[in-house]
């Protein structure tokens, strides 16, 4: 069985990405249910063949579909300098988007 997958990056990372794979990034404006188009894409390959940018493919996309908006769990960043009182506390929940990837199109 031959997969087709594509090195994507978005939001500073890069992932590998097949179709109908969910996948969670980082935070991109949408309503869920809209269609969203990569157009950063690193690498194909489809079974032997490969296509590799340099630093990415020009014609190539992956499309995918929004499936939901949500923040993650709530960590905490203590900062804490001894002999001095400083103690900072502070927490963080990134902004994060759900999306399924539809297609892989190389042209």
């Amino acid at each position: 069985m031959l997969i087709m997958f594509a090195v994507i990056k978005t939001g500073g990372k890069q992932y590998i990405v097949t179709p109908g794979q969910k996948l969670k990034i980082e935070k991109i404006d949408g309503e869920p249910g809209r269609a969203v188009i990569f157009d950063y894409i690193l690498l194909i390959a489809d079974g032997d063949t490969a296509e590799i940018g340099a630093p990415r493919l020009k014609d190539a996309r992956v499309q995918a579909t929004i499936r939901g908006q949500f923040r993650t769990k709530k960590i905490v960043v203590f900062r804490y300098h001894p002999k001095t009182r400083l103690r900072k506390k502070r927490g963080h929940r990134q902004f994060m988007t759900e999306v399924e990837i539809d297609t892989i199109v190389a042209k």
